[in-house]
Formats: structure tokens, sequence, C-alpha cells
């Protein structure tokens, strides 16, 4: 997959409709985020990954949603590796270590809820 050609639209998102995976564009070698709601009762947060990048093993008191919107990622929970794709999504546990590892320039939103 080639890097956005296009800058990221950055505008707010209040009252319009917008494209989620043209808000977060790819930076070789890098992780782009841009959180679009932070309340206190959770998060949504776009990622654009590129190729190879990821995080690290890590824990989470809170469920959190990944829902791919371009590529594909390698997700690890609580040592399972688990294959995600294009539309679609998967439940990382509260509390279930989990990592990721883009397989090519993968986009996702990670959606998770405090309460």
């Amino acid at each position: 997959m080639e890097p956005d050609k296009k800058q990221a639209d950055s505008r707010p998102l209040e009252a319009r409709a917008a494209v989620l995976s043209e808000l977060v564009g790819y930076q070789e070698g890098s992780i782009v985020s841009r959180t679009i709601i932070d309340k206190k009762t959770g998060t949504v947060t776009l990622f654009a990954f590129a190729a190879g990048q990821g995080l690290s093993e890590h824990t989470a008191p809170y469920d959190a949603l990944v829902y791919v919107l371009d590529g594909e990622v390698e997700i690890t929970i609580a040592g399972r590796p688990l294959h995600v794709k294009t539309g679609e999504a998967i439940i990382m546990p509260a509390n279930q270590p989990h990592a990721l590892r883009a397989l090519t320039n993968f986009k996702m939103v990670l959606t998770m809820i405090r309460s």
C-alpha cells in the first residue's frame, strides 16, 4: 500500500460526515494517531501504522474495540496471534496482555469505554 498522497483532514468532526480512514495518514517508519473523542467515560482514536510497526505487549484495565479501516494486522491476545484485516473488528479484553504488529500499512479505530 502506498503512503497517503494528501494531507489528513484536521477539521473537527462535530456535526459533519467524514471518512475515518482519510483523517489520519501513513508516515513511513512511524505510527500516527488522532484522538477524535476524549471523554472521562472513554476515547475513540484513529491510528495509522506503517508496515512492520507495532505496539509491544501491554494490558489495559478496560475492554477495547479495534476496527480495521485499511490493511492487515496481527493482534496477539494472551499469547494467541490473530490476523485481522480491513472491515474486521476484534475486542481486546480488559486485563489480558495484548500486542499488535502491522503486516501491511494499516489503519484502525480504537474505541475504549471506561465505564
